[in-house]
């Protein structure tokens, strides 16, 4: 199992020096992956500092060498996917073929869509997210592509460079357990970003939980020995000896990230830097 911190794009960690101290102080401790969320509006516009989590990344790229880097998640249905096609693909790029891309209906859809007169139906968004995913792939192909859909249709036309990583970026679905329609979603990508509907914030999904999620997702995918990511997220015990069995449960369940939450409301900013300055309890 890989160990990641994800990082809010809003507030004191989404300074973007701020968020660049972390990406140093990560890799030099020993993590794997650099997260961060994407956010466009917290505390209803009151004013509340955010930052654009693909300025944020590419950044980061420039100034590391090893750390895996992606949003998760980016709400795909609040983005144009041809934008994020080439957002991701530059990225890749910069980055040496370190990124992975988390993609979700985005939350809470009053504020992320909603006040921006978009698409807040949970229904309608899961649709516009599947024909984003299809736009995605089909772009990075670097071959003639075109598209017609419900809710988005692009010309033939050919996106070129291709991603560094082959054969594509991979794609890493969230996803609200026990809904089965996003596990469903994710069977037919790279991995899946597993949350527990109604939980407390920084409290992950359950061992047993990842473990019946992950045995509907095999039944799902077409090659359940295909390579396939399981990001999980939350706040690790803070005692060493808790947190390597805590570590082992998920291991055991099927998680191969990992992704600790680095989160000011969590704890001071200071106490953040000294979590992430003490590397992974691998």
């Amino acid at each position: 199992m890989r160990f990641a911190i994800n990082v809010p794009n809003f507030g004191d960690t989404g300074d973007p020096a701020t968020f660049l101290r972390l990406a140093r102080e990560a890799e030099t401790a020993g993590w794997d992956g650099l997260f961060v969320w994407d956010h466009i509006l917290v505390g209803h516009g009151l004013g509340f500092p955010i930052c654009d989590p693909w300025a944020l990344l590419s950044a980061a790229a420039a100034i590391t060498e090893r750390i895996t880097l992606g949003p998760m998640v980016t709400p795909l249905p609040r983005r144009r996917p041809w934008v994020v096609a080439r957002q991701a693909v530059t990225l890749d790029h910069l980055s040496g073929g370190r990124v992975l891309l988390g993609v979700g209906l985005g939350h809470p859809p009053d504020a992320e869509f909603g006040a921006f007169g978009d698409e807040t139906n949970a229904r309608r968004r899961a649709e516009m997210l599947d024909e984003g995913l299809a736009i995605l792939d089909g772009l990075w192909t670097g071959e003639p592509f075109a598209f017609a859909g419900a809710h988005y249709r692009l010309e033939r036309m050919v996106f070129r460079p291709v991603p560094v990583q082959r054969p594509r970026i991979p794609i890493i679905v969230a996803g609200y357990w026990p809904n089965r329609a996003p596990f469903r979603r994710a069977a037919r990508w790279d991995g899946i970003a597993p949350l527990p509907r109604d939980g407390e914030e920084g409290v992950p999904i359950a061992p047993a939980d990842l473990r019946a999620a992950l045995a509907f997702v095999a039944e799902q995918r077409a090659d359940p020995t295909a390579p396939f990511e399981v990001v999980v997220a939350g706040q690790r015990p803070a005692d060493t000896a808790a947190a390597r069995a805590f570590f082992d449960s998920y291991a055991d369940a099927g998680a191969t990230w990992w992704s600790e939450d680095v989160n000011t409301r969590r704890g001071s900013l200071d106490e953040m830097f000294d979590l992430v300055s003490r590397g992974p309890a691998r």
